[in-house]
């Protein structure tokens, strides 16, 4: 099963608020999670971006693939980086 971390949109129109989730890639933006990771509001000023780190670096040492978007809000985060050096201590 492809597994992919990718947001979910939610909020009203013209409003529009992220959850960071898993999911299967074969599920559609909107549907079925496995699991939500985080929330991104980019609305807000400062945009406003929460990420559970641990659950983010176990998804992506378990195969997770992260669609562009969401990878790079990971590397402003730090956590890309961490994936990275943990992968390469092994």
């Amino acid at each position: 099963m492809a597994v992919k971390i990718r947001m979910k949109r939610m909020g009203s129109k013209r409003n529009p608020f992220y959850r960071i989730v898993v999911a299967d890639a074969r599920a559609p933006r909107d549907g079925r999670i496995i699991e939500q990771i985080g929330t991104y509001n980019p609305v807000q000023e400062p945009k406003q971006l929460e990420i559970n780190e641990e659950l983010a670096l176990k998804w992506l040492s378990d195969g997770a693939q992260p669609s562009d978007t969401v990878r790079n809000l990971l590397s402003t985060q730090g956590i890309m980086q961490k994936f990275h050096e943990s992968k390469q201590a092994k």
